[in-house]
């Protein structure tokens, strides 16, 4: 997740603040080169790549930041968090992969840096690659088992992360249902939140929130960067030349890259992308088959769904969007309870004929379930459109209110699941509402606009 913070300040901010600032800013990055002596790599595509790498830096962390984002235990000096992120050919777009830490992988044969032993071809979890060979070892073992060549490596630390977010001012985050999780110390309500640079580490690290673990804690850390890329591109941080030094030189006192991305790169980047937003943007992570992949003396493991994750670096490799081409159409409102699962019986309570059909064919086509069977209410005189419903639903009928605004909500104890609506002669139309967690397209991938705050 600190990632984000590089890819959308130094990239996004690069063009919009000239040359001599972000030479400057530079020569804060501590440079490495994690392609030496490779051989053997993919060949390249369309577009450019970047592994994005998180690493757990909790030594950098104040005594009391440890305690109070539970931060305890010694720094593993492993990857926390990996991304292929790949920007398209036009620079409209990225695709942004997570790669679970707990993935099966087979090393390639490689010689110890520190001392010069030479170590088989072996399997392991894919974040073990960082401690057995650093970044070096990451991107050759990344490389190998995705098929996708990666042009530029960037890692990032908790203290770059946590600093760089307050320095943002905090980035919004809106939650359909509580969160909380004992291990982080996180605990939020349902609803928005603001979250500070502490604040916002305890969430994308939550991981025993419930039952989806690794899976739920990539879909959190997803749905952070999308929000930290709009937070960065509507700010104005990226248009003041103070802000961005700010925001950028705390960043980078963090930060580890190749060589090859320095000032030309950034600034080549940053002008392309000057318009970049949140919907530019596109997240999934790689199909998994087993979850539970036992391996003799590793544990655990995650392994990929061979043909679906084929087909993912494939996409990639062809530089094609992993998300279908959205038709144009107003915007939906974000509610709590997904249409579909909202049952209806729709009246009419007017004297105009087909008014009931109206109200249950625009229903349905927004996704409601409704009975496709519309009757007529004993009432015909009825002014207002009236929502009735069991009080035990009430999150259910606070979705179908905002799709009929102005409708009148009245709870009737002991209905039942199924809502009525009864038109009145007010209705005009069924406005669009999608739930806050929207429906997975292609690979599973949804828009970075999709899961941000309203």
């Amino acid at each position: 997740m600190r990632m984000a913070t590089t890819l959308s300040v130094l990239v996004l901010g690069a063009g919009g603040i000239g040359h001599a600032v972000v030479t400057g800013l530079e020569s804060g990055i501590d440079r490495i080169d994690p392609f030496k002596d490779m051989k053997n790599r993919p060949t390249g595509g369309h577009g450019m790549n970047l592994l994005l790498v998180g690493t757990d830096g909790r030594d950098k962390i104040t005594k009391d930041e440890r305690q109070k984002y539970r931060l305890g235990g010694e720094p593993c000096h492993c990857t926390d968090t990996i991304m292929l992120v790949h920007l398209s050919a036009d620079k409209e777009r990225a695709s942004v992969v997570s790669l679970p830490r707990d993935s099966y992988a087979e090393i390639p044969e490689h010689r110890d840096a520190t001392t010069g032993q030479e170590h088989a071809a072996h399997p392991v979890k894919l974040n073990a690659a960082y401690a057995e060979g650093g970044p070096n070892l990451t991107v050759r073992t990344v490389e190998h088992m995705t098929g996708v060549k990666i042009d530029h490596y960037l890692e990032v630390d908790f203290t770059s992360f946590m600093t760089t977010v307050d320095t943002l001012g905090g980035v919004k985050i809106c939650t359909a249902r509580p969160m909380k999780d004992s291990y982080t110390g996180l605990d939020l309500a349902a609803g928005t939140h603001e979250l500070n640079g502490g604040q916002a580490l305890q969430y994308v690290r939550s991981r025993h929130i419930d039952g989806a673990a690794d899976l739920g804690r990539m879909q959190r850390q997803q749905k952070f960067m999308a929000s930290l890329i709009k937070q960065a591109t509507s700010s104005g941080v990226l248009l003041n030349p103070v802000k961005f030094r700010d925001v950028a030189s705390t960043m980078l006192k963090s930060v580890r890259a190749d060589r090859g991305f320095g000032t030309d790169r950034m600034l080549e980047l940053g002008q392309a992308m000057r318009g970049f937003s949140a919907a530019s943007s596109e997240f999934t992570s790689v199909p998994m088959g087993d979850v539970a992949y036992r391996v003799k003396g590793i544990g655990s493991t995650v392994k990929w769904d061979p043909r679906k994750s084929k087909q993912l670096f494939q996409a990639l490799r062809d530089d094609k969007p992993l998300t279908a081409a959205r038709p144009e159409e107003p915007a939906a409102k974000k509610v709590d309870v997904p249409p579909k699962q909202i049952r209806i019986q729709v009246y009419n309570g007017t004297p105009r004929d087909g008014l009931g059909s109206m109200v249950d064919t625009a229903l349905h086509a927004t996704g409601f379930d409704t009975t496709r069977a519309p009757l007529t209410a004993p009432q015909r005189d009825l002014k207002r459109t009236l929502v009735t419903y069991d009080p035990r639903w009430d999150r259910s009928a606070r979705t179908l209110a905002a799709a009929l605004p102005g409708a009148e909500l009245r709870a009737v104890t002991g209905q039942g699941s199924t809502m009525n609506v009864t038109a009145g002669a007010d209705y005009r139309k069924v406005e669009r509402v999608r739930a806050a967690d929207p429906a997975p397209g292609r690979f599973g991938a949804v828009k970075g606009d999709e899961v941000v705050c309203p």
